[in-house]
């Protein structure tokens, strides 16, 4: 049986009864009484003693440990929180052919006012395009760096003028990469499978817990075999770093760039292949790949006058589902947790979910995600 935490208000009665008991003849309940004025202080003092011990309490098990406690018990299995990561990319800028030089550490801006620096020299070629390298600046505090993921066509502005050069230039390869510090949450999933699942030089648990690793990434999965025999097929989602896709990684499937038996991957595939690379068992040929988002559109029957917000919650719960029951290795979402994550919403009984019709049924690479929602 648990133990309950006595109130605040428990303990001031129970020391004014203890000192009326005590002292016969005093009134310890009465408003300016000095007893009474004590007995709140030892009152007070004694729940902040709770508090504590609550506090201890919690951070004596890795299970619902935070903070610096939290890395402490995680440290014991080799698992340390991920940092906020910078992206990087490539920006494109119209110049005076072959002669016009971008320096290394140029800065550049974001229309937003995003700023990075160019990590490399960059000339102009014969036909008037220098093509720089870049990395946005980290945040002072390294808390963030997911806003530094950047898309394709993205307009970025030279921070100085420099000869023969547009100041306004398009990105041309995506900035990825970029990740905000890794959450208690993330940190403790990954913790608690560590203990629960001792590495075993490759198996698929391994692949998984090695990709969720790399910052930025939240969800993986792995398929052995998954491209045909000594393959191995790692999918991957992140979230958090790239939510303005739905979580889908931004670059190419593929492979590490050390690995010379097919085409490297690039973007955020990339950078989870050149991690687990050398990580994995010699003679694994392992794929990075990208789910496919597979949309479910939903028509729901009784809740045509439903309010706004009980529509976007209702929208939350059937994606919360999909992230935590849908997977791309081929699977079976039962459309009964749909309906439980929604029945569990205020004011929305007597709903009818009358498509789809049954469970939601994915093939290997697909990962189901909400598509439209109509209110019949």
């Amino acid at each position: 049986m648990p133990w309950t935490r006595p109130q605040l208000s428990e303990l001031r009665n129970g020391v004014a009864q203890d000192i009326a008991s005590a002292i016969p003849g005093s009134d310890p309940l009465l408003r300016f009484a000095n007893l009474r004025i004590m007995g709140n202080v030892q009152a007070g003092l004694a729940h902040l003693h709770y508090g504590y011990l609550d506090y201890i309490a919690l951070q004596s098990n890795p299970f619902t440990a935070t903070d610096e406690y939290l890395e402490a018990w995680a440290a014991l299995k080799n698992i340390f929180r991920e940092p906020a990561t910078s992206a990087s990319g490539q920006i494109t800028f119209q110049a005076t052919p072959n002669i016009a030089l971008i320096p290394s550490g140029t800065p550049i801006t974001r229309g937003d006012g995003v700023g990075c620096t160019t990590t490399a020299d960059a000339t102009s070629n014969s036909s008037g395009i220098v093509v720089v390298s870049a990395t946005i600046d980290a945040d002072p505090s390294g808390l963030t760096g997911a806003f530094g993921n950047t898309a394709v066509g993205v307009t970025m502005t030279l921070g100085i003028s420099i000869a023969g050069v547009k100041s306004s230039g398009t990105v041309t390869t995506a900035f990825t990469g970029g990740a905000d510090i890794e959450l208690d949450s993330s940190l403790r999933s990954r913790m608690l499978e560590a203990y629960q699942k001792t590495p075993q030089g490759g198996a698929k648990a391994d692949y998984e817990i090695w990709a969720r690793e790399v910052p930025g990434v939240t969800r993986s999965w792995c398929n052995p075999l998954g491209a045909g025999s000594g393959t191995v097929v790692v999918y991957i989602m992140l979230d958090q770093a790239e939510s303005a896709f739905n979580g889908f990684p931004q670059g190419t499937n593929g492979v590490a760039t050390n690995e010379p038996r097919d085409t490297p991957a690039t973007g955020d595939q990339l950078i989870v292949a050149n991690y687990i690379y050398a990580l994995r068992p010699a003679t694994a040929l392992v794929y990075i790949v990208s789910p496919v988002a597979y949309p479910v559109n939903f028509t729901i029957s009784g809740l045509s006058a439903a309010s706004s917000s009980t529509q976007a919650a209702i929208s939350q719960a059937i994606s919360g589902v999909f992230q935590l029951a849908g997977t791309p290795l081929g699977g079976t979402v039962d459309l009964d947790l749909i309906e439980s994550a929604i029945a569990a919403i205020p004011g929305t009984s007597g709903f009818v979910i009358t498509s789809p019709a049954g469970n939601i049924v994915t093939t290997i690479g697909q990962l189901p995600v909400l598509g439209t929602v109509t209110y019949a």
